[in-house]
C-alpha cells in the first residue's frame, strides 16, 4: 500500500514538473499603445526614484546636523566625513567655473604639489 501511494506521488510530481517546464507560447508583440504607456511608466518611475533620491539626502542631511549640533552641545567637535559618493554627487550638482571668467581661480598644476626628485 505504502508503495502504492509513494509512486503515486512520484507520478504526481513528474507530472507538475513536466507541465511547469512545458514551454509556453512568445507573447504577442507589444502595440503602440502599450510601448507609449510603457514609457510613460519608466518616465514616472525614473522620476520617483529621483524624488525618493533627493527625499533621502534631505533626510540624512537632517539627521547628520541634529547630530553634529547635539555633539557640539556636549563640547565634542564633530568634523563630517565626506563620502566618495557624495563629492561626486557635489561635483555634478555644482558646475565647475569655465576657465577665462572673471573670478575664476586658476588650477593648480600637479607638479608644483611634489617636490621635484634630483
Amino acid at each position: 500500500m505504502t508503495t502504492l501511494r509513494a509512486l503515486a506521488g512520484a507520478f504526481m510530481v513528474l507530472a507538475a514538473f513536466g507541465v511547469a517546464m512545458a514551454k509556453l507560447p512568445a507573447p504577442p508583440p507589444p502595440t503602440e499603445a502599450q510601448k507609449v504607456a510603457a514609457e510613460e511608466k519608466k518616465a514616472k518611475d525614473a522620476s520617483a526614484a529621483e524624488i525618493a533620491k533627493q527625499q533621502q539626502a534631505r533626510a540624512e542631511d537632517r539627521v547628520a546636523a541634529r547630530y553634529i549640533a547635539e555633539q557640539k552641545a556636549k563640547g565634542h567637535i564633530v568634523t563630517p566625513q565626506v563620502g566618495p559618493a557624495s563629492v561626486a554627487a557635489t561635483a555634478a550638482a555644482a558646475p565647475a567655473a569655465a576657465p577665462g571668467k572673471a573670478g575664476a581661480m586658476p588650477a593648480k598644476a600637479p607638479e608644483a604639489a611634489v617636490p621635484a626628485k634630483k
